[in-house]
């Protein structure tokens, strides 16, 4: 066994363990988060159409949905390599300079979106602090604005471990798990 293996087995494994149950986690968020939303609208278009009123919450609902969805869904495109990238540029240089800018991109992006989740706990932080509440639901508003800065910090951690990915290896990773020739491939 080579010492790099060894290596592996301590805290890279358990991160890797994390980064699974995350993963899993997410799924399952967007998953019911979708279907759920599905549910709501279509028994608000029943309501509407057989008794002729709509539910009073299901606009409220659908955007806790969404908001649900959108930032479980940032975390699970880092994780999977799946974000927006603009390569014209990129696909033209050499493998070195990709390697670089990767490095760069994902380090930057890592940084923006922990700054993000920080300001999104402080807006939370000021919004709890005025009391506020959803009209419908009766919910407090920073109870459904939790899973911004968790969405945020989950992406700014996968594309954290991204950049360390690019450091350490001699592949251009564009996420943990994706490096450029496997996404290559799964474009063509």
């Amino acid at each position: 066994m080579s010492e790099t293996s060894n290596n592996r087995g301590g805290v890279a494994s358990i991160l890797d363990a994390i980064d699974q149950v995350i993963a899993k986690i997410e799924e399952l968020i967007m998953a019911t988060g979708v279907i759920l939303m599905a549910v709501n609208t279509i028994v608000n278009v029943v309501s509407r159409f057989v008794f002729n009123h709509s539910i009073i919450f299901a606009e409220e609902l659908n955007s806790v949905f969404i908001l649900l969805v959108t930032f479980a869904g940032v975390g699970y495109a880092a994780r999977h390599g799946r974000h927006i990238r603009m390569s014209a540029i990129y696909d033209h240089m050499p493998d070195k300079a990709r390697k670089i800018l990767m490095t760069i991109i994902t380090g930057v992006t890592a940084f923006c979106m922990l700054f993000l989740a920080w300001f999104a706990v402080e807006y939370i932080l000021n919004i709890q602090s005025k009391g506020r509440i959803m009209p419908a639901l009766g919910v407090p508003v920073y109870l459904v604005y939790l899973w911004v800065p968790v969405g945020f910090f989950v992406t700014g951690v996968q594309y954290a471990l991204t950049m360390v990915k690019n450091l350490r290896e001699k592949e251009i990773y564009l996420s943990t798990n994706l490096h450029e020739h496997e996404a290559q491939e799964i474009e063509v």
